[in-house]
């Protein structure tokens, strides 16, 4: 075994470098290098002892000695070009030439030697070359019919005479051909079995591939038809490969990216190396559920395709893209936010500024009045009033760190409900109350439709308070004067429904899927023309929320919003609290301070507020 290692490491040694890398071509030249160049040592090894044992050689037997230098040149050849094909037609002609000259000289057509011609096109079946192999069955053809025309008219040489003689090299010449056949032949066998080992090899490797690898490889022609596919597709589509082949796949696409998918497959068909994504069918594995999944398919021509069938074909690689799908979602709503967050943020300070600025300017200037009343001259009534806008700027100022702040303490979880049981009716009369005043100076017509049966309701009054408040007060403020607003209470099922009801301007639908988010008006159509932070219903949202309430609003332009509060008659305290959201970001140094309410000062005007029973 180490003799055969050290031959097969010196032949591979000599193939030329196109040939090393591939195993069957790598198989074929050291077949054709080996039995040459170990033919030709033997022979030249063998010519001293010939000479000892026959003495002289004529010219023919010189002749034929020189020919073993042949098969050298020739392995030579192939070492050096790496051709192989042209080495086997060169191998023909040098066996053909050889043939040749022995049969002219000892007999023509009849001689021990055109035998061998038989063995030229044999010779070239190794070369697994159609061409080849009808360039030698021809050579062989002409070399024969020349030696028949050199007979039939009498231009042979004349050969030796002797019946026993020509028989015995009769013999020689077909037990030497055939021993060549048989050599031939064996080289053929090994040539077959070296390429099925080496078949096996590949296409187990190609099998591992196919079966391991996520990646879906397909082949398709022009119009979309798979013409193969891997068996990766049964786990990645959840259907069997048969009902993926012809336009099975296809069919799977989903309708609207039917025409990339399409497009991209054409492209490619022309030369042009496509990448196209679209959502492809997959079957569920539970309960025949149905969905689709993004996948990405990358697509090329084929390029021995042409030459097979003469239509241009397409080879495609498609793989899973739904995680990088759901991450560019991701990615996408985290800009969205990030964008409201920054929305957020200059809406809040655009609110603050205007919200701030004025009642400061008002407590600043009618103080410094106030500390010059000697050269102002002021009486006590024009001092009392200043005093008085003072003390309303403040309230202003207070109402507007009030709602910030508890904003801010709902959000982040740090706002403590304290539920008890009391009577809701008593509540939301005395808010409207509060706001009798306020709606009477706009002329607008407050109505509190609350039964005087009401069950008891168990959460945080003040927080209640603060919700019918912000609500009734939020109405007032947006209907315009000769409106209407109207306070509801009533029980359904195990919740206390309050509707706060208005004629106002209403708000846009576009507007309304924003309502209760801080900080917002709809501005669009108001273009702040009511003053406010617009946390009011932002408070009363968070605020239902902890109550484990519903809120809700309904809307249309100029004809009024009606906003709905459903809280359970028995209020169950939340374990975890409230995730922080954009808010806290917002102030970040504001503390929670100990104020309850935004509620302005309490105004009992109970002959403004219609009751009803």
């Amino acid at each position: 075994m180490n003799v055969l290692n050290i031959i097969r490491d010196c032949l591979d040694a000599l193939l030329h470098p196109s040939a090393r890398f591939d195993g069957l071509t790598r198989a074929r030249h050291r077949a054709f290098i080996a039995p040459r160049l170990l033919g030709s040592l033997a022979a030249f090894a063998a010519f001293p002892v010939y000479l000892v044992v026959r003495g002289a050689p004529s010219a023919l037997e010189v002749a034929g000695f020189t020919w073993l230098i042949a098969p050298i040149l020739l392995s030579w050849f192939l070492s050096r070009t790496g051709r192989y094909e042209s080495a086997h037609v060169l191998s023909s002609l040098a066996l053909a030439c050889l043939v040749m000259a022995v049969a002219v000289t000892t007999g023509g057509i009849a001689s021990f030697a055109a035998v061998w011609l038989v063995v030229v096109p044999l010779e070239a079946a190794l070369s697994a070359s159609r061409r080849v192999v009808a360039f030698a069955s021809l050579l062989a053809l002409s070399c024969a019919a020349i030696l028949i025309a050199l007979g039939h008219f009498d231009l042979l040489p004349l050969a030796e005479a002797g019946a026993p003689r020509h028989a015995m090299m009769m013999a020689f010449g077909v037990a030497s051909a055939t021993l060549y056949a048989a050599g031939l032949a064996f080289g053929a066998e090994s040539q077959a079995r070296t390429s099925v080992a080496l078949l096996s090899r590949e296409e187990e490797r190609y099998r591992l591939l196919a079966l391991n690898m996520s990646d879906v490889i397909s082949r398709h022609r022009r119009n979309g038809a798979v013409q193969f596919i891997s068996p990766a597709a049964e786990s990645l589509l959840g259907t069997p490969i048969s009902q993926l082949t012809g336009h099975g796949l296809f069919d799977r696409v989903h309708v609207a990216d039917r025409p990339a998918y399409l497009t991209a497959l054409s492209d490619a068909a022309r030369g042009d190396a496509k990448s196209v994504e679209f959502r492809v069918k997959r079957d569920g594995t539970r309960g025949g559920a149905v969905d689709f999944i993004w996948v990405e398919m990358r697509c090329r021509p084929l390029e021995q395709s042409a030459a097979d069938n003469g239509e241009a074909e397409v080879v495609a690689v498609m793989r899973d893209i739904a995680d990088r799908k759901m991450q560019e979602q991701a990615l996408d709503l985290a800009r969205s936010a990030a964008e409201a967050a920054d929305a957020a943020k200059t809406r809040f300070l655009a609110t603050m500024s205007h919200e701030l600025r004025t009642p400061l300017n008002a407590i600043i200037g009618f103080s410094e009045m106030i500390a010059k009343e000697d050269t102002l001259l002021l009486d006590a009534g024009r001092r009392k009033e200043y005093a008085e806008l003072i003390n309303d700027s403040g309230q202003h100022l207070l109402g507007v760190v009030n709602g910030i702040l508890d904003m801010s303490k709902m959000e982040t979880g740090n706002f403590e409900v304290a539920p008890e049981p009391f009577a809701p009716r008593v509540a939301v009369i005395n808010c409207c109350n509060l706001l009798a005043l306020k709606a009477r100076e706009n002329g607008v017509d407050l109505i509190a439709n609350v039964p005087q049966d009401l069950p008891p309701l168990n959460a945080d009054p003040c927080a209640f308070k603060q919700i019918v408040l912000n609500l009734v007060s939020n109405a007032i403020k947006f209907t315009e004067r000769g409106g209407t607003v109207t306070v509801a209470a009533q029980v359904e099922g195990a919740r206390l429904v309050l509707r706060v009801t208005d004629t106002g301007v209403g708000i846009a639908a576009e507007d309304l899927k924003l309502i209760g988010a801080p900080f917002f008006q709809a501005g669009r159509i108001y273009q702040r023309r009511h003053e406010g932070t617009g946390l009011g219903l932002s408070i009363v949202k968070s605020l239902v929320a902890l109550h484990s309430g519903e809120f809700k609003v309904q809307s249309k332009v100029d004809e009024g919003t009606t906003v709905t509060v459903a809280m359970p008659l028995v209020f169950e305290r939340q374990q975890a609290p409230a995730a922080p959201s954009k808010i806290a970001t917002l102030t970040p140094a504001v503390r929670p301070a100990a104020q309850e309410t935004t509620v302005p000062l309490a105004v009992q005007v109970k002959q403004s507020v219609k009751k009803s029973a």
